[in-house]
């Protein structure tokens, strides 16, 4: 797929991940603060003694209730990561990358969807899957791509072509006595 810009998270893993998306485009990774969560005291800690804390089944359940100690709620996060895909756009209008994690990946695909953001732990983002968004050409966002882990070839990622309307006959008999 041709890309014209690539931008990451500026954690390690994710400006790793961009460098590899970005090499064979000869581009350079334009590193975004805004696509990452917040976590506070729980950046970087492992998940698996945060499931035993009492937070981390309302988290599950009802994340627009939490805010992560220290740090901000999923709310907080989707509305800049938003705000910083609609800064993308606006700079580029398409053919662009952006290298982040699953929590951000899936609020942000909740927001364009109109999906409630406590229904956004239904989404499942895999290490390293493409999720396409086609977003800022004047008409509603579409979800294209999501979770793709497959190959990357350019014909899976091609534009779709939005459905024709079909003439019915109706259609047709008031078509020729209106012209």
């Amino acid at each position: 797929m041709p890309l014209k810009a690539v931008y990451a998270s500026p954690l390690a893993r994710t400006m790793e991940t961009a460098a590899a998306v970005a090499a064979p485009h000869r581009l350079k990774v334009r590193p975004v603060e805004l696509l990452e969560v917040e976590y506070g005291r729980w950046t970087d800690r492992p998940l698996r003694p945060l499931f035993k804390h009492k937070l981390w089944p309302v988290i599950q359940a009802r994340p627009s209730l939490v805010r992560f100690p220290g740090g901000e709620t999923i709310h907080q996060a989707q509305l800049r990561a938003v705000d910083a895909v609609e800064e993308v756009i606006a700079r580029h209008r398409r053919d662009v990358a952006a290298v982040t994690h699953a929590d951000v990946i899936k609020a942000v695909v909740a927001f364009y969807l109109g999906q409630p953001l406590d229904l956004f732990q239904r989404l499942v983002v895999s290490p390293a899957s493409v999720t396409v968004l086609l977003l800022g050409d004047g008409t509603q966002p579409a979800l294209v791509r999501f979770n793709d882990d497959g190959p990357l070839t350019a014909d899976r990622f091609a534009r779709p072509t939005p459905p024709r309307p079909r003439a019915t006959k109706a259609t047709n008999a008031k078509a020729a006595t209106d012209g």
